[in-house]
């Protein structure tokens, strides 16, 4: 009998706690049946005892209480004014003032009861994406349950009875409220703990967004043109770090409910191995190392690794253009454009008008001109060897051999011989390397480049 039938059936809980192989101490402590669905309740979970707390980067766990056993949580849906990345920001809705909202975190074989409280100006619920619970639980409004009028707070209370990576959202008008940003990670802790728990243990929640420069809210009718790809929430350069030490064992639950796309999330640095889905563990003998993972809408991915590579590593969608902001999704393409004429032209009336883009657009993200308001440049910041030219969906593995304050703001300093250069002349003579004459534009004209990077 597998984990998830016992916990669904009822057994005697000293008996089932056996079964499972808790420790005694745990196993007296089960509580008995509950009449109402048939599941066995055992003691509350602890964070730091029982389970590795969940780091969600730019974001917060939602706390509890414990009354008669019973974990209780409270989240209120309400509209929220939110910061995607410096320089944008819009009116979304979300939960106990942020989107995501906060993670909620238990162990299996809990009671949990979960009041939400509706402060929309519309009537919403609450979905419980994954988990196994009674149908009058699930949140649909309509179907399990009556929607949640502006004012009212409902009660979900449910066992436990699985472990894994979750999610939860609104379940009425989804279109809309979820566009708007009602979501967040729900993750349950086995009760039988693992080999090993993970050093540090990430949450990160995909999402994506319609925000046209300069306006206040997001667009929920949107289908196919999203501008705004975000981790929690927030677009590079908004994305906090995930601050690691040197050969910890990490974890990365990636969940996914944005509206029509799926994200391959890429790891750099390191290979990490696929341990479980939603729909639970992944037995070791099926598991595979990779380093971009697929995380269809809908669905969590958990990878674990060791992060035994120091350095500050890229983590991002591979998707190219989810790693672009809005002014990277707007605009004429210009790319491969002779632009002496256009410029020869204008220039008589605008004297500092020069045409872009007709190269790419890596350059123009660093050249710091002038946006609309409430809006991001297309992509990037600066980093420690210029300018860094991805956004949106991007954030920031730092490994380092110790974490100290101020480390998320540092940025690694490569051992010498250990970082990419400029080839000298005698290294390419040495390996008997011959560059062609390349012409390349500066200051808009053109000049060459010796071999060697010798002027």
């Amino acid at each position: 009998m597998n984990r998830r039938t016992l916990l669904s059936t009822g057994m005697g809980a000293v008996a089932g706690g056996a079964l499972l192989g808790l420790p005694t101490t745990a196993a007296a402590l089960a509580r008995t049946t509950v009449p109402h669905d048939g599941s066995t309740v055992y003691a509350p979970g602890r964070p730091g005892r029982d389970y590795t707390p969940v780091i969600t980067p730019n974001g917060a766990t939602l706390p509890f209480t414990i009354v008669d056993g019973v974990k209780v949580f409270h989240l209120i849906a309400e509209p929220v004014e939110h910061e995607f990345a410096p320089g944008l920001a819009a009116q979304c809705w979300g939960f106990n003032g942020s989107t995501p909202g906060p993670t909620i975190e238990a162990v299996e074989g809990d009671r949990v009861r979960i009041y939400v409280t509706n402060a929309l100006p519309a009537p919403t619920s609450v979905h419980w994406h994954g988990i196994l619970l009674p149908s009058g639980m699930d949140g649909i409004a309509g179907l399990s349950q009556a929607p949640i009028a502006t004012g009212e707070t409902f009660r979900y209370e449910f066992t436990l009875r699985q472990h894994g990576t979750y999610m939860y959202h609104s379940h009425r008008d989804e279109m809309t409220q979820q566009a708007l940003g009602m979501m967040g990670m729900f993750v349950i802790h086995p009760r039988v703990p693992p080999e090993r728990r993970p050093d540090r243990d990430f949450a990160l929640l995909s999402s994506e967004w319609k925000v046209l420069p300069g306006a206040r809210r997001p667009d929920p009718n949107e289908m196919l043109e999203f501008n705004v790809l975000t981790f929690n929430g927030k677009a590079y350069p908004g994305t906090a770090p995930l601050m690691v030490e040197r050969n910890e064992f990490v974890r990365i639950r990636l969940g996914n409910l944005s509206a029509m796309s799926h994200h391959a999330i890429h790891i750099h640095g390191h290979t990490w191995t696929l341990v479980a889905t939603d729909g639970g563990d992944i037995p070791r003998s099926a598991r595979w190392p990779e380093v971009t993972q697929l995380v269809p809408v809908g669905s969590t991915r958990t990878r674990e690794f060791i992060a035994d590579n120091p350095g500050d590593w890229a983590l991002h969608c591979h998707m190219s253009h989810h790693t672009m902001t809005q002014m990277g999704h707007s605009g004429t393409s210009m790319f491969g454009v002779d632009a002496a004429v256009i410029d020869k032209a204008v220039q008589p009336i605008i004297p500092t008008y020069m045409t872009m883009g007709q190269d790419g657009m890596g350059d123009m993200a660093a050249m710091g001109m002038p946006v609309p308001a409430n809006s991001t440049p297309m992509m990037g910041a600066p980093g420690p060897h210029g300018y860094i030219d991805m956004g949106g969906m991007f954030t920031i593995m730092k490994v380092r051999d110790r974490v100290r304050p101020g480390d998320e703001s540092s940025w690694w300093q490569a051992p010498a011989g250990t970082q990419a250069r400029v080839a000298t002349a005698e290294e390419l003579r040495r390996d008997l390397i011959t560059v062609p004459e390349i012409k390349t534009k500066a200051a808009g004209h053109m000049h060459h480049h010796p071999p060697g990077g010798q002027e």
